[in-house]
């Protein structure tokens, strides 16, 4: 997670283009967009709306792994643990 086929990326290669997003509030209105975005394409049902808060909640457990927990690794190093 979030790994798709390499030959799947170039789909989305548009996104490297955007804009720098500036404020928190940009970053969440970019996925929300996003979000909505993939259901325009979907019946509005239970298991559609549950896939898109899942793979929004997905993301951040992912980059929450990748970034954050390695910060707090960090952090226990120069302040020393609880």
């Amino acid at each position: 997670m979030p790994y798709i086929k390499k030959e799947s990326r170039e789909r989305y290669t548009a996104l490297s283009s955007f804009p720098e997003i500036l404020t928190k509030g940009d970053l969440e209105y970019c996925i929300f967009r996003l979000m909505k975005k993939y259901m325009s394409t979907r019946d509005y049902r239970y298991s559609n709306l549950h896939d898109t808060v899942y793979a929004a909640a997905h993301c951040a457990d992912e980059f929450r792994r990748r970034f954050l927990d390695g910060r707090e690794d960090i952090a226990i190093v120069e302040n020393g643990d609880i």
